[in-house]
């Protein structure tokens, strides 16, 4: 029997009691579990895409109560992809992988990452500007910053690098973006605290190929509307059906 028939039936107590049951789960999820999470810039492509929307797992990790020991969380690894508030402005949430684990020390040297001095497999990097930067591409280095690089972490950097190497200090994560030459990540702001870790991207639900970085610079009420509703009327059209369900790694 459908709400409307208990309803019409006169067993609304039961109808009351079944919405709320429905409501109790859908919040505990969307709390505890799961977070909707869109890809806002350039910065991890080829993995992700501006239009690409998340569901990201909030409880792979855990937390750091007793529960851990009962449950199946598990830690942060190298390689991760994590979504997380930003150290700068935790009211903003990034999205970016994880290349350095605490006590790691690590180095890069004309882009290529090394760990522990071992080149880091990257199969899911990608370089697409031929300019070089000394301070991006080389790092750490502590002569001239690259433009964009958080005054703070500029000033704090040099207490962590030892033998031309960032030592990653407990509790904290060395974050880039795949899209290497176009990512706000680690090299500009530093380390990725533990406790800002949101969860891990599980899969793309849905991946639309008009994104909001379609609108003008400055976009007016009436561009936002036409922009909503475009996407509504052409749903279909606009749907990238290869990304949609796809698995993030």
């Amino acid at each position: 029997m459908s709400w409307s028939e208990k309803i019409a039936a006169g067993d609304w107590p039961a109808t009351v009691q079944s919405v709320a049951g429905t409501i109790v789960i859908a919040v505990f999820v969307v709390t505890f579990l799961l977070q909707a999470f869109t890809i806002p810039s350039e910065s991890m492509e080829g993995t992700l895409l501006i239009g690409d929307y998340l569901l990201v797992d909030k409880f792979c990790y855990g937390g750091n109560s007793g529960w851990n020991r009962l449950l199946p969380y598990r830690k942060v690894r190298r390689g991760d992809i994590i979504v997380f508030h930003y150290p700068v402005n935790p009211a903003q949430d990034f999205v970016k992988r994880v290349v350095a684990l605490p006590g790691d020390r690590l180095r890069l040297i004309n882009k290529r990452v090394y760990v522990n001095g071992n080149p880091l497999p990257e199969p899911y990097a990608q370089y697409i500007k031929d300019t070089h930067s000394s301070y991006l591409d080389n790092f750490p280095q502590t002569v001239s910053p690259a433009f964009g690089v958080e005054a703070k972490w500029w000033k704090d950097m040099p207490k962590f690098v030892e033998d031309h190497q960032l030592i990653v200090p407990d509790e904290h994560y060395f974050v880039l973006g795949d899209n290497r030459d176009d990512s706000q990540d680690s090299r500009y702001w530093g380390f990725v605290p533990r406790e800002n870790i949101i969860g891990r991207p599980l899969v793309i639900y849905w991946s639309s190929g008009m994104a909001n970085n379609d609108l003008p610079g400055r976009p007016t009420v009436g561009d936002r509307i036409f922009h909503l509703a475009y996407a509504l009327t052409h749903w279909f059209q606009i749907t990238r059906w290869e990304r949609t369900f796809k698995l993030v790694r």
